[in-house]
């Protein structure tokens, strides 16, 4: 038997070798002297040249490793989306925690691991790559939630997101396997291809692994009834982790969703569609209503995202270039209220005891208007009021709704816009309209540290800064959202 390996185009893979070559770097400078707090700016170094190579492949599409890869520009725009919410976290983890107690090194090499498992996730058109690709992408996750070892809901958080992570995957295994039989293939391409020229486009198995694999991604991405570790894994985690998670987990997820229901089971659409429809339904309803009574403010924007994820799911459900292209603006644009509202989080929690309690942010139009009004821009664009880049998402991802037949679904994006604006202008009326309290160092669910870790943390230019600079972004997109809805819309077409 003669092994005949695949031609390998460096120049194509060169994106993903950066970033093998920057884990490995950052790793080794937690045990090289005089280089253990550089961590950080060597993490930088190795996200910038990977965006700086990604955007050098923008509009040359290419098949990689015998196929089992295709950078286009979906996965580069997936890609950058992902580098940029790491980016963000690595400015929100200065000084943090949970960092400092896991090693620099490791910290920051676990965070580029997981960044390696989305570029690989987007590039993925394959089921071993897409495998391999979600858990190089969730177990460094899985390590970092836990990375606050003084705090016992740390590791809860790390243990809850590795059970229902496992159990998502292993569904979303014996799906793939399930797939596999029916078509006889592993590449997407030749699953669609094998599935019809064998007359199994109804079959009872392909429609199971269909299902399964359906749920499996379905974990990932926060879509109800599969969203209950949400909450409670955003709540235990670091803040810049779960700000991390919040954004990039779903853009690689949603990704790889595209490509491989409408590349793969393209055939099945009429099957999946609905079904799909009825889930994005269900967790618009189910996010919206859950974060109504919500004190935490991150519970609160991890039910947030559980809604946001039923939003984005619209624009898969259309299958088409309008949807694809409006669940891709609407990723870049969650990136950018979600790094507004998680930056001021991370600034609260330093600087009073209350941790990520709301009442952490009464009082702070007076106290600190720097860090308010990134937060009121981020709760009115998630909430999607106009001049906002939260309100052009949902109208784009409403348009291609109807112009796909699935108007029913643009209402219910409709209706839970208007739910979420009960617990979003709570918290605008908490920093504008309520007194700030008296520090207390005994508060129920709050940070058990009684004294500030960082008492000025809401001046600092590496909090403060990243706070305007997504709160700027999403104005700037959603009063001239034409550069962002080219770039989505040439996304989107490369698929098509």
């Amino acid at each position: 038997m003669n092994f005949v390996s695949p031609d390998i185009d460096y120049a194509g893979l060169s994106p993903v070798i950066a970033l093998t070559a920057g884990l490995v770097v950052v790793l080794l400078s937690a045990v090289t002297p005089g280089l253990k707090r550089a961590a950080p700016v060597l993490t930088a170094v190795a996200l910038a040249t990977t965006a700086g190579l990604l955007i050098w492949s923008w509009n040359d599409p290419q098949d990689l490793v015998a196929g089992a890869l295709r950078i286009d520009d979906l996965a580069i725009a997936i890609s950058l989306i992902a580098i940029a919410a790491a980016g963000f976290a690595v400015a929100l983890s200065l000084r943090e925690p949970a960092a400092g107690r896991a090693g620099l090194g490791e910290y920051h090499a676990l965070l580029l691991g997981s960044v390696l498992g989305m570029v690989l996730l987007a590039q993925a058109q394959n089921l071993v790559s897409f495998f391999v690709a979600i858990e190089t992408l969730s177990i460094p996750l899985y390590i970092l939630c836990a990375t606050n070892l003084n705090r016992e809901d740390s590791l809860e958080s790390g243990l809850k997101y590795l059970i229902v992570g496992s159990l998502g995957s292993a569904t979303l295994l014996y799906g793939m396997a399930l797939l596999y039989g029916g078509s006889g293939s592993t590449d997407f391409g030749a699953i669609a291809q094998g599935i019809e020229s064998a007359g199994l486009l109804a079959d009872p198995l392909v429609l199971v692994g269909i299902a399964m694999a359906g749920v499996g991604l379905a974990f990932k991405t926060s879509i109800a009834p599969f969203h209950q570790w949400t909450p409670d894994v955003y709540q235990g985690a670091p803040t810049p982790i779960t700000s991390f998670m919040a954004v990039a987990t779903k853009a690689a997820a949603f990704a790889v969703f595209v490509r491989f229901f409408i590349v793969a089971l393209a055939g099945q659409s009429g099957d999946w569609q609905p079904a799909l429809a009825v889930l994005a339904a269900t967790t618009i309803v189910v996010g919206n209503v859950g974060a109504l009574g919500q004190d935490s403010l991150k519970r609160l924007l991890g039910y947030s995202g559980v809604a946001q994820a039923g939003y984005i799911l619209g624009g898969l459900v259309v299958a088409s270039e309008a949807g694809v292209g409006a669940l891709v603006f609407y990723l870049a644009g969650y990136l950018l209220m979600n790094a507004a509202a998680f930056a001021v989080v991370v600034a609260r929690e330093r600087e009073t005891p209350y941790g990520d309690d709301i009442r952490a942010v009464r009082g702070l139009g007076a106290e600190r208007p720097l860090l308010a009004w990134p937060l009121t821009i981020s709760m009115l664009a998630l909430a999607g009021l106009p001049a906002t880049v939260g309100f052009i998402g949902k109208l784009y991802l409403i348009e291609a709704l109807v112009e796909g037949d699935y108007t029913w679904l643009a209402v219910f994006i409709a209706v839970g816009t208007m739910i979420s604006l009960a617990y979003y202008l709570r918290v605008v009326a908490a920093m504008w309209m309520r007194p700030g309290e008296e520090a207390t160092p005994a508060i129920a669910g709050a940070s058990p540290e009684a004294d500030p870790s960082d008492p000025e943390a809401g001046r600092r230019i590496y909090l403060v800064g990243p706070a305007l600079l997504a709160a700027a972004g999403t104005v700037f997109f959603g009063v001239i959202p034409q550069p962002l809805v080219d770039f989505a819309q040439q996304a989107a077409s490369s698929l098509f």
